[in-house]
């Protein structure tokens, strides 16, 4: 009971996920009371929409996202406490102001294909996503705006620097980062105004987060003489 009573001490600071009451039952509201028929609903599109094709390779990122961002979580939650609070700050913010962004200026798309052409098992991950999310409450989007903050948050760890390994790692997360933007387009979920408005979203709460909120925190660097002692990147390191 003891050992038990210790992890809970030594992981309280998981207090922050339980946002995640907060921000279900909004959802789910939105999505039940703000259908695609919503009487005033505001379709979000512009010119650049009509000109990006579709492409359902794009289904595997926007896929990985739900690997992408609970992997970040899970790392900067074990590795620094301060760390987990300012992504925790940075990504519930963020979700909060979209939530009430929605609720407020019901919006949805008109940009689904119905009938996309060809058959495949990308194709079937395509129908599997559009039958399980709808075409509502896509300004600002969320799949960037998360994306987006989680990557800076990992690549402004103290943890992310010094071993090559890690700029690696960095690099890898840059590009996922991208690719999954990028596939909102590309699989017709999102209008490039949702994109752009969740990119604008990052940055500007990137200010406030990590200039006022966290200024004067301190994230110490990591201690690392052997790099045996971090067993999950050792084997990135072991032929340096």
């Amino acid at each position: 009971m003891s050992k038990i009573t210790n992890e809970l001490r030594k992981y309280k600071h998981a207090w922050p996920l339980l946002y995640v009451f907060i921000y279900m039952p909004w959802f789910i509201l939105l999505e039940k009371y703000i259908p695609a028929d919503f009487p005033g609903l505001h379709i979000m599109h512009c010119p650049l929409d009509d000109i990006i094709p579709f492409c359902e390779w794009f289904v595997i990122p926007y896929l990985l996202w739900f690997l992408y961002i609970p992997a970040i979580f899970v790392f900067l939650f074990y590795h620094s406490k301060n760390e987990f609070y300012r992504i925790c700050a940075y990504e519930f913010t963020g979700m909060t102001i979209a939530l009430l962004i929605c609720t407020f200026y019901p919006n949805g798309l008109e940009l689904r294909l119905s009938n996309i052409g060809r058959e495949n098992i990308l194709i079937d991950l395509v129908h599997f996503l559009y039958n399980n999310d709808t075409p509502t409450n896509v300004f600002p989007s969320l799949h960037v705006y998360v994306t987006i903050s989680a990557h800076i948050c990992l690549v402004k760890s103290p943890h992310m620097q010094g071993l090559n390994s890690r700029k690696h790692i960095k690099v890898i997360s840059l590009i996922l980062a991208i690719l999954i933007c990028m596939s909102t387009l590309f699989l017709k979920q999102h209008s490039v105004l949702d994109v752009l408005a969740g990119t604008a979203l990052a940055f500007i709460l990137y200010f406030i987060v990590f200039k006022w909120w966290f200024r004067n925190t301190e994230f110490p660097a990591p201690k690392i003489k052997d790099p045996k002692q971090h067993q999950v990147l050792y084997f990135l390191n072991k032929r340096k």
